[in-house]
């Protein structure tokens, strides 16, 4: 009798706490997107196989596709303060790809290969042009390997920051898919996501590894990759899929082959950002290299009218 009301007491505690956790997911979920700080009158639709993608067209003149980095609270607000000035030269487009920002983000396993057909598709569908391409850290592997796979589609390349060939090459590993697991289930999965993509956490991340000048972040920022980070069906799965290294690939041979121009560009400030650029010119030795002083991983972000210098310069 006594085990028999343990069990019992056991399992009303054990309710009532994922009751609760499943509450504060919600509320979470609520007060992170009530603001609407991503919200764009003129924002556009892309009707892909997989999910509507988001993405934003403005100016005039030869195209240029603007790519995020892979962060679970990375869109295309990222090029915000790069877009307008672009605009005045080139047709402008910024993506939120599947699973980011304002885009659908259907519970799935996202994948290098998925990336790559939705770049190439997009450019075929929305774009019906040869493009120039600017893409940030570790989505710069996409860009890479979308083209190798459609080189017609796109005419000079630009990478800023791009991920080191060795961690482009990480594979899932042995608990990849038990922690997977973990973060698809629907309450401590949630919880465990809404802890790693808090405002803290953001805010941490801009003032120590995005950001030169940590006095340069602006709230406003941080709330509008806060709400990126929550909205839609099933933000947490494009985090599952980054963390256990699903959107990793080896672009090596990829590297090799591309005969388009390719340009680096690097945030000064990073200790290992020659390396860096060095290892891909080991592999493409037409690859022209470029660093921005006083710069960490976002300097379109922190300092955008030395990028707009660099693409008029490589890109022109």
């Amino acid at each position: 009798m006594k085990t028999r009301n343990k069990l019992l007491t056991l399992l009303i505690l054990s309710a009532g706490a994922a009751t609760t956790t499943a509450l504060i997911n919600k509320a979470i979920k609520l007060s992170t997107t009530s603001k609407n700080v991503l919200g764009e009158p003129e924002a556009l639709c892309y009707k892909w196989r997989l999910g509507n993608i988001h993405y934003t067209k403005s100016g005039s003149g030869k195209p240029i596709l603007l790519i995020h980095d892979l962060t679970p609270a990375s869109s295309g607000y990222e090029w915000k303060n790069l877009a307008g000035k672009l605009s005045e030269s080139y047709t402008v487009y910024t993506i939120d790809l599947l699973g980011f920002g304002r885009s659908e983000k259907p519970n799935l396993t996202y994948t290098n290969y998925l990336y790559v057909q939705l770049l190439c598709d997009f450019i075929k569908s929305e774009i019906g042009h040869r493009t120039d391409m600017v893409a940030t850290g570790s989505s710069s592997a996409l860009g890479i390997m979308a083209c190798c796979n459609s080189p017609e589609l796109f005419n000079q390349l630009m990478f800023v920051n791009p991920e080191s060939i060795l961690s482009c090459c990480q594979v899932p590993g042995k608990n990849a898919k038990l922690y997977k697991f973990m973060l698809d289930l629907p309450i401590v999965g949630t919880l465990i996501y809404h802890i790693s993509c808090s405002k803290q956490a953001i805010t941490k991340d801009f003032m120590t590894n995005y950001y030169y000048n940590p006095y340069s972040v602006k709230s406003g920022l941080i709330d509008a990759y806060h709400e990126a980070a929550h909205l839609g069906e099933s933000p947490k799965s494009v985090y599952a899929s980054i963390e256990c290294n699903y959107i990793k690939c080896n672009i090596v041979n990829a590297l090799k082959k591309i005969d388009n121009s390719i340009y680096l560009i690097g945030g000064g400030a990073l200790e290992d950002i020659d390396e860096r650029m060095n290892e891909y010119k080991e592999y493409n030795p037409a690859v022209e290299t470029a660093t921005v002083p006083n710069t960490k991983h976002l300097p379109h972000m922190e300092k955008p009218a030395e990028i707009y210098e660099l693409i008029q310069t490589f890109l022109s």
